[in-house]
């Protein structure tokens, strides 16, 4: 055989190895911090909101790494268009944290689901597309037609694009499908 192969194949086994040790470890801390609340709220929703928390939090601390210190809060200029010193750092971010984000809702959150992976990546991909659609309309909503503060309104809005959210990936994007066998 060939040494590349080998060491290829090395590689996918110890790389399989550690993600399943990090999916365990993530499991085990969420199990941990999930008893105080286990009387409260379903584990999966638990675990929703671990997990869009973490990858919120990771989304902002890249934001402010990459506007402050890798762009510099300067505009980034490219051969046909220069983008503004705020939407910069979010299109370089965003790959990241939608990544972990569907990672995480897959092999933390929605494990049950029955649907192939590749199905399960463009509807979260439509889903997400649809919660910054949300997040724009009722922002505009609530800061234009009912007069309400921003910060209040970000806060509404979120809350409301958080619910759709979860029961968007529970019922569609990581749906369990029950087999159902005719009895004859």
């Amino acid at each position: 055989m060939n040494l590349g192969i080998i060491i290829i194949f090395v590689h996918i086994f110890f790389k399989l190895n550690y993600l399943r040790y990090i999916k365990r470890q993530i499991n085990g801390f969420l199990e941990w911090i999930y008893v105080p609340f286990r009387n409260r709220i379903s584990a999966q929703t638990f675990r929703y909101g671990a997990c869009g928390g973490f990858n919120t939090a990771l989304d902002i601390f890249l934001y402010f790494i990459t506007y402050r210190f890798i762009l510099k809060k300067e505009i980034v200029h490219l051969k046909i268009i220069s983008i503004s010193s705020y939407i910069a750092p979010f299109l370089l971010v965003f790959p990241i944290t939608f990544t972990t984000g569907f990672l995480l809702s897959k092999y933390i959150t929605f494990t049950k689901s029955t649907l192939q992976g590749r199905i399960q990546l463009f509807r979260y991909c439509v889903n997400v597309i649809v919660c910054i659609l949300l997040n724009y309309a009722l922002l505009r909503f609530f800061v234009e037609f009912c007069g309400l503060l921003p910060t209040l309104s970000k806060l509404i809005t979120t809350g409301c694009v958080v619910c759709y959210s979860y029961y968007a990936q529970k019922h569609f994007t990581f749906k369990t499908v029950k087999n159902t066998i005719p009895s004859v």
